[in-house]
């Protein structure tokens, strides 16, 4: 591209003054200096815009074809410059599943509200998938489920989660307060490899029940939560998930003498990424939401 947007704002400088003079009090540069960003421009159209007429300069026909495209382009300009004066910003956010189907709708409908010029974008997939998307600089930031140990990403804590055994109220572990050993041999339908929920269930559960009996695996957790409110299972999930059918009596929380099941969600970015404005609010908003 050889025009320059200072060649362009030279010529509608002097098509609306009819004077190189004039022209060049307007934009503060010497008659010389306009004079020699016309030429440029008329040597690299290969045609002269103006015509002559005494000491006025008016525009001809190749001129007037040109001055609402030169126009058109300088106002894109100066709505770049300005661009991020109100808070504009286009981010793009990854959330693992749980996260992106219970939580981030609610931080992402706060925040916009605040700052409405910003446009985001969510991908849902599970941990493994967010992670990846981080790292190679696809999302801005993530947040997810499980722990992260990615060297080129900074991982820090967001939230903590509560999660729940729960079962059909038909279910046999949920007719009487199940003990470890009843929950191991029941059938589980759990989240899919490379969840962060997943992660998470087995690390919490297994050092008190041993082994899961027969698994099936659904790729999420509302699938899951319908699967088990049919007598399919029973499952572990966040307490976000299922608090509407426990309060409907749809679903069960089981009582297997276990300890609080408890798990943090983290939000991460890449080591290096310089966050811009926008971003920098979006942390602080994420980081003050509950």
């Amino acid at each position: 591209m050889r025009l320059t947007l200072r060649q362009l704002d030279v010529m509608a400088s002097i098509a609306r003054s009819g004077s190189t003079t004039e022209a060049g009090k307007q934009l503060a540069l010497s008659q010389s200096a306009v004079s020699a960003a016309l030429a440029e421009l008329e040597s690299q159209l290969g045609t002269k815009v103006f015509d002559r007429v005494g000491k006025r300069v008016v525009l001809n026909d190749c001129g007037r074809l040109l001055l609402p495209r030169a126009l058109a382009v300088l106002d894109q300009m100066r709505e770049i410059e300005h661009l991020f004066d109100d808070g504009a910003g286009a981010l793009r956010v990854g959330a693992s599943t749980t996260v992106g189907n219970y939580m981030i709708p609610s931080v992402l409908g706060a925040f916009q509200r605040r700052w409405p010029l910003v446009q985001v974008e969510l991908d849902v997939g599970n941990t493994r998938d967010v992670v990846d998307a981080v790292a190679a600089y696809r999302v801005d930031i993530g947040f997810i489920e499980g722990p992260c140990h990615h060297p080129d990403l900074e991982v820090h804590p967001w939230l903590e989660d509560e999660l729940c055994v729960v079962a059909s109220p038909t279910h046999p572990v949920a007719r009487d307060p199940a003990k470890p050993g009843t929950l191991s041999a029941a059938r589980w339908i759990l989240r899919e490899p490379g969840s962060g929920t997943l992660e998470a269930v087995e690390s919490l559960l297994l050092p008190h029940l041993g082994t899961f009996g027969s698994t099936m695996h659904l790729g999420n957790s509302e699938a899951i939560k319908r699967a088990v409110a049919e007598g399919m299972g029973v499952s572990c999930l966040s307490l976000r998930v299922v608090q509407d059918w426990l309060d409907n009596g749809r679903l069960q929380r089981v009582d297997a003498a276990l300890p609080k099941l408890r798990r943090t969600l983290f939000r991460i970015h890449p080591r290096r990424k310089v966050l811009s404005q926008p971003l920098q609010r979006f942390v602080e908003h994420c980081l003050a939401w509950h």
